[in-house]
């Protein structure tokens, strides 16, 4: 039996009876068969109008909620006519970008068409996606054509055509979908990508956000079945509202029947397991642990930017300044770092130099280990503080770290950091003070030893904050413990035992035993300046204590003691200036004793001059902005406001001082305070005491 077969035109196929295999003209399909036919040319060509209603969407609508500032920004940019408009939707994983675009393109289907979405995070994936609309276009080529061959239809029916809307989902790099966007100009595109950069002159970007409180709550309850409550709310907050997040919670608590507050207790306790868990039937890779994972595996190439990534989940999420993470490397190597973080979503930079950090990022990070909080501790205390504002922000990161790492945990850099931090707060909030104290104690007990001289300083630390804060008796029962100690490790003689016994001598003429006090001031002056030198720091910081117990006798009884502890005073000054230099810290107190007690013995004009040379030798050595310095500025007013009886002088010291307050705190309660209380000298039309 013979067959005859005739083919015309391009790519057409003719085949005889029984032929088992042809190839196409372009070659690049095998196609097999029992039974030749002919495929005429126009069975290879796409369509000039797309099947109407031809969509492809996830289904996003049953857990969208808010975004309609997000909403209306899609509308309006995609709103345009003519020329390709391509928008890029960015954020974090986990934030909602993908649910964004399939609820704004789900209703859209009636204006474009077709509504096409693919899965673009590969090149691979793209052009598969491509390929895919061919075939939804023809579905005759499915199996006529190569996967390259359709997925070229598709790019040059999106050329010519008009009206489309394409969802390029999870864009890995703008360079993988640059020849698309080149091509393709006469649709819509609408791209969800975790790059928040590389798009200028590519689309536009919309940058995307956390949930609203009052949004994460309605998705948790529309979830979960749990109304609105406390509980609910405190979860909300704790995950950061973040859409992924909140999904993954909800649905956790429904399955496993537990209610949110139990929830938290496991988060807080296990929160890398609980991060990885995922509800029965949800997509196991879609869970917060698992979503970050992917973009520090894109980042595994920049080793510092895992690094910096580990260090910044031990402090506060907001207000990192860029400074802190200098150490880590060079000013290119940390800029890079930092840029490809910020890059891929998981950190926000900010104008004034800081760093933003999602907390749930900083919880799933810090679940790898305790490590890396040792590091962040040890460039916590390398931080520069050039101010109040500066002190403030590098304190909210050590309660941020303190908070997170066990105490079990510290070591010795801890103990540094809180044993520093302790000092720093004892006249902000002393009840804090006290706390980080008492654990860096703690820790310096376990890691250095129980009378190392790191844990006995500790505990001198520990008994003035103590004292500030009244507890005069169990500073004094701490400070003759050093005392003992310091004689036990050190010897009689040795420079730090003169020390503890001068701030022994200090607490007992602070807590009014002045008797006790100034006998052993003078008994341990006297023996520090026969051992030491009477020009040694610490011998004349004894005899300052002497002083000072004097001080404490004539606030007591100023008319007894007042020109003696001046007369002590003014002839200890020029000795400690002189030894120990004008701004050193035994100047500063003598100057600030001899203020007060100079104003008990009557000398007002004396007390005024002697109490502006403490507060200008403060600033020389501190900065004017420092905290100290700005409060002893501020009681220096009040000096000359409410004692001296000079308006006048008062007002020229407050009006820059106010500034200062300003520029350091801003528009804060505290410096609302000071210009209510100050309000008549800053109206010059009363400057009344």
């Amino acid at each position: 039996m013979s067959t005859s077969a005739e083919a015309s035109g391009d790519r057409s196929i003719a085949a005889g009876h029984a032929i088992r295999q042809a190839l196409s003209g372009d070659g690049s399909v095998a196609m097999y068969t029992e039974k030749s036919f002919t495929l005429p040319p126009e069975a290879f060509a796409l369509p000039d109008v797309a099947p109407p209603g031809l969509a492809n969407l996830p289904d996003a609508a049953a857990l969208f909620v808010g975004r309609a500032r997000e909403l209306a920004l899609l509308d309006e940019a995609l709103r345009s006519t003519g020329g390709v408009v391509v928008q890029a939707v960015h954020g974090l994983g986990g934030i909602g970008k993908s649910t964004l675009a399939a609820r704004w393109a789900a209703g859209r289907t009636d204006v474009f068409n077709p509504v096409w979405w693919i899965n673009a995070e590969t090149p691979a994936d793209l052009d598969a996606g491509l390929a895919d609309l061919a075939v939804a276009l023809r579905p005759a080529l499915r199996d006529v054509q190569s996967r390259d061959a359709l997925r070229e239809r598709a790019v040059q029916w999106l050329a010519a055509h008009e009206g489309w809307l394409v969802v390029l989902d999870n864009v890995t790099s703008p360079n993988d979908v640059k020849p698309l966007l080149a091509r393709a100009a006469g649709g819509r595109f609408l791209i969800t990508t975790r790059r928040a950069t590389g798009w200028h002159g590519i689309a536009e970007p919309l940058s995307l956000d956390v949930l609203q409180l009052d949004e994460a709550v309605e998705l948790f309850g529309s979830i979960s079945g749990y109304g609105p409550d406390d509980d609910v709310t405190a979860l909300c907050q704790d995950l950061g509202c973040l859409p992924l997040a909140v999904e993954q919670s909800a649905a956790y608590c429904a399955e496993a029947g537990i209610a949110p507050g139990r929830y938290r207790e496991l988060l807080a306790e296990y929160p890398e397991e609980v991060f990885a868990q995922s509800a029965e039937g949800a997509d196991g890779e879609r869970t917060v642990a698992r979503v970050w994972r992917v973009t520090l595996d894109r980042l595994s190439d920049t080793p510092l930017a895992g690094a910096i990534l580990r260090i910044i989940a031990w402090w506060a999420p907001e207000g990192i300044p860029r400074a802190y993470l200098e150490p880590l490397g060079s000013p290119v190597e940390v800029t890079d770092a930092v840029r490809r973080l910020a890059a891929y979503s998981m950190i926000s930079l900010h104008d004034d130099g800081t760093i933003f950090v999602h907390r749930l990022v900083q919880a799933v990070t810090r679940a790898e280990g305790v490590e890396s909080a040792h590091g962040a501790a040890m460039l916590l205390l390398g931080a520069e503080m050039r101010d109040m504002a500066a002190e403030l922000r590098w304190l909210t990161h050590v309660d941020a770290l303190a908070s997170h790492v066990a105490p079990e945990d510290d070591g010795g850099n801890e103990v540094r950091l809180f044993k520093t931090s302790g000092l720093r707060y004892t006249h902000l909030d002393v009840t804090r003070a006290i706390a980080l104290h008492e654990r860096a104690l703690a820790a310096a007990r376990r890691v250095c030893g129980p009378r190392d001289k790191v844990t006995l300083q500790v505990r001198a630390d520990l008994a003035q904050a103590y004292g500030v804060a009244g507890d005069k008796e169990r500073e004094i029962g701490l400070l003759e413990r050093n005392v003992t100690d310091h004689m036990r490790v050190f010897g009689r003689r040795d420079a730090r035992t003169f020390v503890a016994r001068t701030e022994l001598a200090r607490a007992l003429s602070g807590a009014g035993r002045l008797r006790d006090g100034l006998a052993l001031a003078e008994k341990n002056a006297r023996k520090a300046e026969r051992v030491l030198g009477r020009d040694a720091y610490e011998a004349l910081h004894a005899w300052a204590a002497r002083a000072s117990a004097l001080a404490d006798a004539a606030l007591k009884d100023p008319d007894q003691h007042a020109a003696q502890a001046c007369e002590a005073l003014e002839k200890l000054l020029p000795k400690a200036v002189a030894a120990t230099g004008r701004d050193s810290g035994v100047s500063l107190e003598l100057r600030l004793n001899l203020a007060w007690c100079r104003r008990l013995a009557g000398d007002t004009a004396g007390a005024t001059a002697m109490y502006g040379e403490y507060v200008e030798s403060e600033t020389r050595s501190r900065g004017a902005t420092d905290r100290y310095v700005l409060t002893s500025r501020t009681w220096f007013v009040r000096f000359l406001w409410r004692v001296a009886g000079d308006p006048a002088h008062a007002r020229k010291v407050l009006i820059p001082l106010i500034a200062d307050w300003e520029r350091v705190l801003g528009d804060a309660p505290h410096v609302r305070r000071l210009r209510e209380e100050f309000a008549p000298l800053l109206d010059v039309t009363d400057t009344s005491p």
